[in-house]
């Protein structure tokens, strides 16, 4: 920081200029507070950056992996960490149980702070009342990096002992990518073939990716 002219050092420059001045790396920066000696807190936010592959790669690491990088401990990377999950949770929607959905882009919104980013997959199921209103959500599966195993069985168990009328499915790629899969497609029609014997209406399949989704119903292939 030394180098650095004071009134552009990251907590002067926000202290004039607001947050939204800062870049990626001078905020978390400030989150890091002080650095050493050898590496100052912009230094080492920019390695930490660089690691993640950007601000967002933040979302998928650990606090083992963020313990790797040279001048990072338990306590820089649970500042890091804890940064993030409240960011995440400045972005959820404060949805009561009598929320009603009327379009997939209404439960991306919701979804996507909570699950858009996790670095294995999750599926899981939104449970809807005959208008649509939100009954909960609830995650049935968490699987590897890049798959999941889902029965039907166990979605309809979930759906029927909450009483819903309707569900949207949902589950994250954390690849980044929210592109269907062959298995992402089939996986849909099974369980849409499912909710027809069971009299609860599969409405969507949403695939969640960062700050990105996918739906089944918006590009009608449900």
């Amino acid at each position: 920081m030394r180098m650095i002219a004071p009134h552009d050092r990251p907590r002067e420059k926000l202290e004039r200029l607001g947050p939204t001045a800062l870049g990626d790396n001078e905020l978390l920066a400030l989150v890091i507070g002080h650095g050493s000696r050898a590496t100052p807190s912009l230094d080492l936010a920019n390695a930490i950056l660089s690691e993640a592959g950007g601000a967002q790669g933040l979302t998928r690491r650990s606090t083992d992996e963020l313990r790797r990088i040279s001048g990072v401990g338990r306590t820089r990377a649970s500042q890091v960490l804890a940064a993030v999950e409240l960011g995440r949770r400045t972005l959820m929607r404060d949805a009561g149980p009598r929320a009603r959905f009327a379009s997939p882009r209404d439960v991306a919104t919701f979804l996507l702070p909570q699950f858009g980013s996790r670095p294995v997959e999750q599926f899981g199921i939104v449970l809807l009342d005959t208008k649509h209103h939100l009954l909960r959500a609830t995650v049935l599966s968490i699987g590897t990096l890049d798959a999941s195993l889902v029965h039907p069985r166990e979605v309809f168990r979930e759906a029927a002992a909450g009483g819903a009328a309707a569900i949207v499915l949902f589950h994250n790629h954390p690849s980044g990518d929210p592109a269907p899969s062959r298995d992402d497609e089939l996986l849909t029609r099974r369980l849409v073939r499912a909710g027809e014997l069971m009299g609860i209406d599969v409405i969507d399949h949403l695939i969640l990716a960062d700050a990105r989704y996918f739906s089944f119903k918006e590009t009608a292939r449900l």
